[in-house]
């Protein structure tokens, strides 16, 4: 376990957050998916020798997911089962149960959560805050944009977490990963 230990918790210093890029019409909000979780992770934990497996299993009633960490010195890790029950018995509602299980269950494994973006968050942010971060940060991002998506990723990565960096993302990501292409 001292491995697969060290190396989650070098893992964690780079997660990014669960960005709410999807947006749910029926109940006006946005939310974190599951691709956006796995990309607030997968890098990190890819760099620190760490493989993600989500093992899944029927049951009479919806899901069971398993969220694994698996090191390249052989060491493992479980998260435990998450049981979630399917809205309906049919193809589109396990479906539905599975994606939730699985985006739940790699949160809660990880200890990320979707960035906040709610109207109390909006209304504490600082507006001097984020230009100073984008005063600090934007022609370095760019810079690092205009040599690949990898060095993006690396300069981002390598910034503290702060609310500002959040709220920088959610703003500059689309003009930033089209830089980098």
């Amino acid at each position: 376990m001292k491995n697969i230990a060290t190396a989650l918790v070098a893992a964690q210093k780079a997660f990014g957050p669960a960005l709410k890029t999807s947006s749910n019409p029926h109940f006006k909000s946005r939310y974190a998916d599951l691709a956006a979780c796995v990309e607030a992770v997968i890098d990190a934990l890819n760099a620190n020798g760490i493989m993600l497996m989500q093992q899944n299993t029927e049951c009479s009633d919806g899901v069971i997911v398993e969220t694994v960490f698996l090191h390249e010195s052989g060491e493992m890790l479980s998260s435990g089962k998450l049981h979630v029950p399917a809205s309906k018995q049919d193809p589109q509602g396990y479906g539905s149960a599975l994606t939730y299980a699985r985006r739940y269950s790699l949160m809660a494994a990880c200890g990320i959560a979707p960035e906040d973006d709610d109207g109390n968050a909006a209304s504490r942010s600082s507006g001097a805050e984020d230009q100073a971060f984008e005063a600090q940060h934007l022609d370095a991002l760019r810079d690092a944009a205009m040599e690949g998506l990898d060095a993006l990723q690396a300069a981002f990565k390598a910034i503290p977490a702060s609310p500002a960096k959040t709220r920088f993302w959610t703003k500059h990501q689309a003009s930033l990963k089209g830089a980098a292409k």
